[in-house]
Protein backbone atom coordinates (compact mmCIF):
# COMPACT_ATOMS: atom_id res chain seq x y z
CA UNK A 1 0.00 0.00 0.00
CA UNK A 2 2.40 2.64 0.68
CA UNK A 3 3.70 2.55 -3.00
CA UNK A 4 0.75 3.19 -4.53
CA UNK A 5 0.51 6.08 -2.22
CA UNK A 6 3.58 7.23 -2.80
CA UNK A 7 3.28 6.96 -6.68
CA UNK A 8 -0.11 9.35 -6.07
CA UNK A 9 1.86 11.73 -4.08
CA UNK A 10 4.85 11.61 -7.11
CA UNK A 11 2.22 11.69 -9.68
CA UNK A 12 0.89 14.71 -8.04
CA UNK A 13 4.09 16.31 -7.60
CA UNK A 14 4.71 15.49 -11.53
CA UNK A 15 1.51 17.67 -12.17
CA UNK A 16 2.88 20.69 -9.96
CA UNK A 17 6.03 20.97 -11.27
CA UNK A 18 4.65 20.42 -15.00
CA UNK A 19 2.21 23.67 -14.12
CA UNK A 20 5.24 25.72 -12.45
CA UNK A 21 7.38 24.94 -15.32
CA UNK A 22 4.64 26.20 -17.99
CA UNK A 23 4.52 29.31 -15.93
CA UNK A 24 8.08 30.08 -15.98
CA UNK A 25 7.95 29.49 -19.62
CA UNK A 26 5.61 32.31 -20.09
CA UNK A 27 8.18 34.03 -18.28
CA UNK A 28 11.44 33.49 -20.28
CA UNK A 29 9.12 34.17 -23.94
CA UNK A 30 7.94 37.08 -21.82
CA UNK A 31 11.76 38.51 -21.50
CA UNK A 32 12.96 36.91 -24.87
CA UNK A 33 10.22 39.09 -26.80
CA UNK A 34 10.60 42.34 -24.66
CA UNK A 35 12.40 45.63 -26.52
CA UNK A 36 14.91 46.51 -24.65
CA UNK A 37 15.86 50.39 -23.63
CA UNK A 38 18.45 52.56 -23.74
CA UNK A 39 21.56 52.67 -25.79
CA UNK A 40 22.22 49.91 -27.70
CA UNK A 41 26.05 50.09 -27.92
CA UNK A 42 28.03 48.55 -30.81
CA UNK A 43 24.77 47.57 -32.75
CA UNK A 44 25.25 48.11 -36.59
CA UNK A 45 24.11 52.29 -36.25
CA UNK A 46 26.15 52.56 -33.47
CA UNK A 47 29.46 51.29 -35.35
CA UNK A 48 28.48 52.58 -38.63
CA UNK A 49 28.30 56.44 -37.00
CA UNK A 50 31.70 55.49 -34.96
CA UNK A 51 33.47 54.37 -37.83
CA UNK A 52 32.24 58.05 -39.46
CA UNK A 53 33.36 59.64 -36.33
CA UNK A 54 36.98 58.20 -36.46
CA UNK A 55 37.06 58.87 -39.81
CA UNK A 56 36.05 62.34 -39.23
CA UNK A 57 38.09 62.75 -36.10
CA UNK A 58 41.24 61.34 -37.43
CA UNK A 59 40.65 63.35 -40.50
CA UNK A 60 40.88 66.64 -38.37
CA UNK A 61 37.36 68.16 -38.66
CA UNK A 62 35.72 69.59 -35.27
CA UNK A 63 33.17 67.59 -32.93
CA UNK A 64 30.41 70.08 -34.26
CA UNK A 65 31.20 69.21 -37.82
CA UNK A 66 30.90 65.39 -36.80
CA UNK A 67 27.95 65.55 -34.71
CA UNK A 68 25.78 67.58 -37.26
CA UNK A 69 27.47 65.32 -40.55
CA UNK A 70 26.04 62.30 -38.32
CA UNK A 71 23.06 64.18 -37.38
CA UNK A 72 23.62 63.48 -33.50
CA UNK A 73 23.83 65.25 -30.40
CA UNK A 74 28.02 66.50 -29.64
CA UNK A 75 27.33 64.96 -26.32
CA UNK A 76 27.16 61.34 -28.29
CA UNK A 77 30.03 62.28 -30.59
CA UNK A 78 31.82 62.89 -26.93
CA UNK A 79 30.93 59.65 -26.21
CA UNK A 80 32.33 58.17 -28.92
CA UNK A 81 35.78 60.28 -28.26
CA UNK A 82 35.57 58.53 -25.03
CA UNK A 83 34.61 55.21 -26.29
CA UNK A 84 37.91 56.09 -29.35
CA UNK A 85 40.38 57.17 -26.73
CA UNK A 86 40.09 54.13 -24.21
CA UNK A 87 40.51 52.03 -27.31
CA UNK A 88 43.69 53.70 -28.48
CA UNK A 89 44.75 53.63 -24.84
CA UNK A 90 44.57 49.68 -25.09
CA UNK A 91 46.58 49.17 -28.52
CA UNK A 92 48.99 50.93 -26.83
Amino acid sequence: MEKSATLKEALKRIEELEKENAELREELDYYRNRKLSGRQKHNAKWMAIYNDFVAGYESGMTMVEIAKRNNVSERTIYRYKAYYDKMKKKEE
